[in-house]
């Protein structure tokens, strides 16, 4: 008897986005009275923002002063209503509380930032505020990727071999260049991440410093997150970035990291992310546990920080996405215990989960605003989170090529895997990860492209201009961090 066939996939992103929109018209016909009650006249509506587009490879935005009546408005109603131009003009209402671009170059100011409440209390209900005439919304005139595809060239057409030098990207790899991190931010990001990993959870001993320097975490994160609005924000990633790298260093990697009892430790430190709920007598013992090494004292301060600043929904994702990563530090593990090489696919299956889609998943919460977790949810995004996550995690195995060729033992990267797997010399294989990579990256951006054609809400759009800009500051940030990465001499 043949097996039954499985029904084809059935999208509900449709019926995700028209609940989004129910609910938002909903709460800006709310608001609008509110308004017209307090003022005695309806608010007033600036030219909608237009919708995403896609060119030439990278996501994009550009202001459009396209009449109301042609971009949506039903032609039955006499006038429009309050609610329906709440929606039209952009950047508010639901999940878009913070939708504006980081003016670049602005002082930041001093850290605001409360004191990070008790792990029991992290999640309580914020309180509202009271209904108010909203701030004037600022349009999305500007993209966040201000930038071009960089078309790749042909290894093969250099008649000479090219020494690294600083900044050079890999030839023929597909990226998007980006402007240079605004210093100031750079500067403040730098100084407040040094001082919490010292003063704060203790990080690293004094011999590592240069190492912590090296990693230059603060130009890492303001590449990454153009539109987050303050340093505060900025910073919820960038906590969050140091504690994921001191668990991988470490626990797994080259600070005394073993894949021997691996997954306990990780299972411990993992509660610091996600609260351990036991009996009182046994309580008291865990949270002093939360303070017993440097991963699990960074992972404990950074997620209370993040906590105090973003919503339940978008912390439970966050601890879903690392769960996913211990999960694929597990795999790798066990492959390294037994010696052995996975498939290709195999290791590309493990590296969707051992990869960054931790921190592109926040960029809604460093941006100031929320993608609703129906949203976030739907099959389409998730692919596209996905896709960004692979994408990214082969630019860091093209670039740490050589720094994990020189350490001890043997480090799964796609080079290495493909050059056992498909019986290829070590060029050949490092030369078909780029084509990997490029494959995945316009997947990404044709997956973005269709899943911002198929739901134009405004927190949509600017989650995938978010995720494309985290891709791009990703690669600009492997390309030029040349204390820690080379490029093999394959070219």
């Amino acid at each position: 008897m043949p097996a039954p066939e499985l029904s084809p996939p059935q999208s509900s992103l449709p019926a995700a986005a028209a609940r989004f929109g129910a609910d938002a018209l909903a709460d800006a016909a709310a608001r609008a009275r509110d308004i017209e009650a307090a003022t005695g006249g309806r608010p007033v509506v600036p030219s909608p923002s237009a919708p995403l587009t896609v060119g030439s490879g990278a996501l994009d935005t550009h202001a459009a002063d396209t009449p109301a009546d042609e971009v949506g408005t039903p032609s039955a109603a006499p006038e429009r209503s309050a609610a329906l131009e709440r929606i039209l003009r952009g950047p508010s209402g639901l999940g878009t509380a913070s939708l504006h671009l980081a003016r670049r170059g602005e002082p930041s100011g001093p850290e605001t930032l409360e004191s990070p409440k008790p792990l029991e209390s992290l999640e309580s209900p914020k309180p509202s505020a009271a209904p108010g005439p909203p701030a004037a919304p600022v349009p999305l005139a500007a993209p966040v990727a201000l930038s071009t595809p960089v078309a790749p060239t042909d290894p093969a057409a250099s008649a000479a071999p090219a020494a690294p030098a600083e900044g050079i990207p890999i030839p023929g790899l597909y990226y998007h260049p980006v402007p240079e991190p605004d210093p100031v931010r750079v500067a403040e990001v730098s100084r407040r991440i040094k001082a919490w990993a010292l003063d704060e959870v203790d990080l690293y001993p004094e011999d590592w410093e240069d190492q912590f320097d090296g990693f230059s975490v603060g130009r890492y994160m303001v590449a990454c997150h153009p539109d987050a609005p303050t340093v505060d924000h900025l910073m919820l990633a960038t906590r969050l970035m140091v504690a994921e790298n001191a668990v991988d260093d470490c626990y797994c990697e080259d600070h005394g990291g073993s894949p021997i009892g691996l997954g306990g430790r990780l299972l411990l430190a993992h509660t610091a992310l996600d609260p351990l709920h036991t009996t009182e007598e046994y309580a008291p013992r865990w949270a002093e546990s939360l303070h017993s090494d440097a991963p699990r004292r960074a992972y404990r301060s950074a997620m209370e920080h993040f906590v105090h600043m973003a919503s339940p929904s978008q912390a439970d994702r966050f601890r879903h996405d690392m769960a996913r990563l211990h999960m694929g530090y597990l795999a790798e593990a066990a492959w390294a215990e037994t010696d052995h090489v996975p498939e290709v696919w195999e290791y590309l299956a493990m590296r969707q989960f051992n990869n960054f889609r931790p921190c592109p998943t926040i960029t809604d919460a460093v941006g100031g605003y929320e993608l609703p977790a129906d949203l976030h949810a739907q099959p389409a995004m998730q692919r596209v989170i996905a896709l960004a996550g692979n994408a990214t995690t082969i630019v860091n195995d093209l670039y740490s090529y050589t720094k994990e060729l020189a350490a001890p033992g043997r480090h799964l990267n796609l080079p290495v895997v493909l050059a056992e797997r498909e019986s290829v010399s070590v060029r050949e294989a490092y030369l078909k990860a780029v084509e990997v990579h490029n494959d995945l990256m316009h997947t990404f951006e044709a997956e973005a492209a269709s899943l911002a054609a198929a739901c134009p809400v405004p927190s949509v759009q600017r989650f995938l201009r978010g995720v494309a800009a985290w891709v791009d500051g990703n690669h600009y940030w492997h390309q030029t961090n040349t204390y820690r990465y080379s490029l093999p001499d394959f070219w």
